[in-house]
């Protein structure tokens, strides 16, 4: 099977073009830094042509078959297992994701797509009872129309899918904006994936570009009756506001400071696994990795000394090697930034077991004990290899620090006995946690969403067919009505 090409252009309208400005866009290996692709950057023409492609294409999809739609999505869930190692081997280039994230994102990014091709047949209508002598009363549900989606660089194959594979599935026609750090995995590639299984021309558009010349205009275009939105709580309030003052529905999905609580009971090597599969999953950039250690002060020792050993075990660097398990962040600015903020952890008390040291995007994995709930290291969303253990002493104590910041994603929770364990949970607040696990979980038939700063709306089964379609309330007089007037 001959791999893609031209993953570099912009694809409008079902033709692959270069993008009309002077701006180009280098996508970088994080690893190494040599270029993988460099694309003549969209602007605001492009943009406009991938909306109003999309617009002219989005209502015949709407009326196409929905076993039609069902056989296009299952196609392209056929040609990703068929194209697996190409698309692991691109998210292992351009996003530095190690062996084992790489697989892991390909096969939910095949699920999602799955999930979604059972969403044809389930967009029901309903016939509710009336209060009228009569009357008929009938709920219709349609798509949106075009959907724009911005997605991530951290998981960009699979949070691009969770949005892509959805909207299409519900009759929708689609602008994707991916990150400029991924724009093949992010963009480029499910593009080729999807034009392959046969998708007609204009319902699925990519544009590549600056933010700071199309950001905002993606949002406020008149086109779009949904932004959906993986990516950082300012950038996600920002636009928040602009669709808000535009009446266009969001997804947002954003940051986490997301809690994996030790309890006195639970099994402390049980715990130590999830922790680092939670913690050290693609370096910890994932919005839903680790990012304060909570553990009851009276297993707190035998936690860190095991976690610690397992840590110092794990191998950083090429992600395209087989035995690597940490990769490099995405670029040398994170690593920057995760220093100065172990820095000023360990100078307020903290305590570095072992790690901190990089070269260029490569952060050794890290540990930090002594931590407290107002050092940096805790406060701040971490998105990288870095864990800040934080003791405390009874429930009230750790639901207090887990509830204290504006951030509720995800999170876990370990004990013997899950009826507290369950008990404790409901209490936490946050959209999602897990009992006994770890806090990287994701479902495509769950909901998926956050609480606070952590975003609003729901992907994932029968909550994003929600999200991504309207109802519109149809009634039928059958007999004459008597009326006051």
């Amino acid at each position: 099977m001959q791999q893609y090409q031209n993953l570099h252009q912009q694809y409008i309208d079902g033709e692959w073009r270069d993008g009309r400005t002077a701006d180009t866009i280098e996508d970088l290996n994080p690893f190494d830094g040599q270029t993988l692709l460099t694309f003549r950057a969209a602007g605001l023409d492009e943009l406009n042509e991938a909306y109003e492609a999309a617009y002219r294409a989005a209502p015949a999809w709407a009326d196409v078959l929905p076993q039609e739609r069902r056989n296009i999505l299952l196609k392209a869930a056929e040609l990703l297992l068929a194209r697996q190692d190409e698309f692991a081997d691109w998210l292992a280039r351009e996003s530095g994701s190690a062996p084992a994230k790489a697989t892991i994102e390909v096969m939910a990014a095949r699920e999602i797509i799955l999930e979604a091709a059972s969403f044809p047949t389930r967009l029901h209508g309903l016939i509710l009872p009336s209060s009228t002598p009569g009357k008929e009363s009938r709920v219709y549900r349609r798509p949106l129309g075009v959907i724009g989606i911005i997605s991530p660089w951290n998981f960009p194959l699979h949070l691009s899918m969770r949005s892509i594979a959805p909207a299409l599935a519900c009759g929708n026609a689609i602008v994707v904006k991916p990150a400029s750090q991924t724009p093949a995995t992010g963009g480029t590639l499910v593009a080729k994936l999807f034009e392959e299984a046969g998708l007609p021309k204009g319902v699925f558009n990519v544009v590549v570009g600056k933010s700071s010349v199309i950001g905002d205009a993606f949002v406020v275009h008149p086109v779009p009756k949904m932004i959906s939105f993986t990516g950082s709580t300012p950038v996600g309030k920002g636009i928040g506001k602009l669709a808000g003052e535009h009446l266009k529905k969001v997804a947002l999905e954003l940051g986490g400071n997301n809690v994996f609580i030790v309890l006195e009971d639970a099994d402390i090597d049980r715990a130590v696994d999830a922790g680092m599969m939670g913690k050290f999953m693609h370096q910890g950039q994932i919005c839903m990795s680790i990012n304060r250690f909570l553990i009851h002060e009276k297993v707190y020792d035998e936690f860190r000394d095991k976690f610690l050993a397992r840590t110092r075990a794990l191998h950083a660097g090429d992600p395209t090697d087989q035995q690597t398990q940490i990769g490099p962040l995405i670029d040398e600015k994170q690593v920057e930034r995760i220093q100065q903020d172990i820095a000023a952890s360990v100078k307020l008390g903290a305590k570095l077991e072992t790690g901190g040291q990089a070269e260029g995007a490569l952060l050794q994995p890290t540990v930090l004990s002594n931590v407290r709930n107002d050092m940096p290291i805790a406060q701040n969303e971490i998105f990288g290899p870095v864990a800040g253990l934080i003791s405390f002493k009874d429930e009230a104590e750790m639901l207090e620090m887990a509830n204290s910041l504006d951030f509720g994603l995800s999170g876990a929770l370990h004990t013997r006995d899950v009826e507290r364990g369950v008990r404790l949970a409901r209490r936490i607040e946050t959209g999602m946690i897990h009992v006994n696990d770890q806090t990287v979980n994701d479902q495509a038939n769950a909901p998926f969403g956050g609480e606070k700063g952590s975003g609003m709306g729901r992907f994932g089964g029968e909550w994003v067919m929600d999200e991504m379609t309207r109802v519109q309330w149809v009634t039928v007089q059958h007999a004459p009505r008597q009326y006051p007037i």
